[in-house]
């Protein structure tokens, strides 16, 4: 993979833990390189694959983000996955996702990232927030043998520096870069699977208080910053009040509060009040 060993030494990690990642350990395919994990994920669902079914690679020639961006994944610099959820699409998903990473980073490497609605993880360095991972949910529905509903959820973390492209120099930044200490790729995948089995249990019990509680302790930002966006009238400005239980963004306006639910949002300051 994208650390030290080999996918035998990866496969055999996971085995061990196959009872804390439950149902993420049962059909695993490692790569050295592929287009896109999510891709490939498509691809084993339309053939029959399984709840659970997790792809990963050491390197994607093609890895996405949101609205097309591409994701920058060059070998021995990431851990780069995705994994098939067989279950209705859910509004929170995504969010969801960024708790499972922001509190693996936390409790594994002790690094204090933060949350960016919808789906950034962050480090402010200097008062500069730098990108150390990203998540892309994506929801596709089939007909095989009636409706069936599947999620792909993506997620790339920057374990090491990289040759990062011009344009993402001054915004990107790795794990290994910023803790000084090289990390256990092995050990964040099985914490990964793990936290993402637990969160996906509770967002399957309709326990969306409690994860939106759990991400907006992650992600100061969602509440008193000021953020613009395109609206329907152009670019609009206000200042963000929170999420709700759909996983919106909630900002109020001269107009009042507004729910935003896609779309690129850039965070501007932090009210001093706050």
């Amino acid at each position: 993979m994208s650390w030290p060993g080999d996918e035998k030494e990866t496969a055999a990690c996971v085995r061990r833990s196959a009872a804390r990642i439950d149902p993420f350990g049962r059909n695993l395919h490692l790569f050295a390189e592929v287009g896109s994990t999510s891709d490939e994920i498509v691809r084993l669902a339309d053939q029959g694959a399984p709840h659970g079914t997790v792809v990963v690679a050491r390197a994607q020639t093609a890895g996405r983000g949101r609205h097309g961006n591409r994701w920058f994944s060059p070998s021995g610099s990431g851990l780069y996955l995705s994994a098939l959820l067989r279950m209705p699409a859910a509004p929170l998903l995504t969010l969801v996702t960024g708790v499972v990473v922001a509190e693996t980073l936390r409790e594994v490497v002790s690094l204090p990232v933060e949350l960016e609605w919808p789906n950034d993880v962050v480090v402010v360095v200097d008062g500069q927030r730098r990108k150390v991972a990203g998540i892309l949910a994506e929801n596709a529905t089939v007909r095989a043998n009636g409706d069936s509903s599947r999620v792909v959820v993506g997620i790339g973390i920057n374990l090491a520096e990289g040759a990062w492209p011009t344009e993402l120099s001054w915004q990107a930044a790795s794990v290994a870069g910023l803790t000084g200490v090289p990390v256990d790729g092995d050990l964040l995948l099985v914490e990964v699977l793990a936290a993402l089995a637990s969160s996906v249990d509770a967002l399957a019990r309709g326990d969306t208080l409690g994860l939106c509680a759990r991400w907006s302790r992650l992600a100061p930002s969602s509440a008193g910053t000021r953020v613009t966006w395109s609206g329907p009238q152009g670019r609009a400005e206000g200042t963000t009040v929170g999420v709700d239980t759909d996983g919106a963004l909630l900002v109020r306006t001269e107009h009042g509060i507004e729910r935003l639910t896609g779309g690129e949002v850039r965070h501007l300051r932090r009210e001093k009040n706050q």
